[in-house]
């Protein structure tokens, strides 16, 4: 599993450089990756969505490197690199600091650790956890799995407790204070989950034919199972037809009744 996030990880040109492995990427190899392939021809085309997919986790300023106050003011705490285009000047980066719960996001969630989420969470005013935005735990939970306890403080730490049990368990823990109360929140890291590749069948061969799908194998069978024997004309007659009381011949009646009478 921890192999294949690090392959993820890795960022062999300036061109792999993505939303999910921009925030792993360190500001030294942007600036190499980025002035190696500034080299080619084609690189000019790319740059802009390159910024963009870096603006996600560093903060990213033009400047005019001729001006000298201009490019003192990115001597420290920048990286520099130059665009194709000269006219352009240059780009300094810096990395975004996530100082507060509000500067958390989908995609930086995943490159803190639960030490950093907590201490973030300690800072929001002492609240707990459910006095986060709905909006913040959802990222939150989107890359940890968290727990809380509320417990009398005189109980929290007993031997065998929620607390012992769950830092055994890998989770670090922040205890937040609320009056004789004392509430556990309880971080741990999410393993990433392997995303698996649906590959589809080719439709037609090289030639050009369509190939029976899978499905289509069975197709004709189904249709048979499925087929209703509908009943012949004369089966239908016979089946609603209903057996009545034999009707006699008024005639007949009227002779039965002359012979009664002699």
């Amino acid at each position: 599993m921890s192999s294949n996030k690090e392959k993820e990880d890795v960022i062999g040109s300036i061109l792999d450089l993505s939303a999910n492995n921009v925030w792993s990427a360190d500001e030294q190899t942007i600036a190499k990756l980025w002035e190696e392939e500034k080299k080619s021809e084609s690189f000019s085309q790319s740059e802009e969505k390159l910024l963009n997919i870096i603006r996600l986790a560093y903060e990213v300023v033009h400047y005019n490197p001729e001006d000298e106050r201009e490019a003192s003011k990115f001597t420290e705490g920048w990286t520099i690199f130059s665009r194709t285009n000269p006219a352009k000047g240059n780009v300094a980066i810096r990395k975004r600091a996530i100082r507060q719960l509000t500067d958390l996001s989908y995609e930086n969630i995943k490159h803190i650790t639960a030490a950093t989420l907590l201490e973030l969470i300690n800072r929001n005013f002492g609240g707990g956890w459910y006095s986060i935005p709905l909006a913040i735990r959802d990222i939150i939970e989107s890359s940890f799995d968290i727990s809380t306890s509320t417990l009398p403080t005189s109980r929290t730490h007993m031997p065998g407790g929620t607390l012992e049990k769950k830092v055994a368990d890998g989770y670090e823990v922040l205890e937040v204070a609320k009056g004789s109360w004392t509430e556990a929140i309880f971080a741990k890291k999410k393993t990433p989950n392997v995303k698996l590749r649906f590959v589809s069948e080719p439709e037609y061969d090289e030639d050009g034919n369509r190939l029976q799908m899978p499905d289509e194998e069975h197709e004709d069978d189904d249709r048979e199972e499925d087929v209703d024997v509908q009943p012949t004309e004369d089966d239908t007659f016979y089946s609603t037809y209903a057996a009545e009381a034999e009707v006699k011949d008024e005639d007949d009646d009227e002779a039965a009744g002359l012979s009664v009478l002699e």
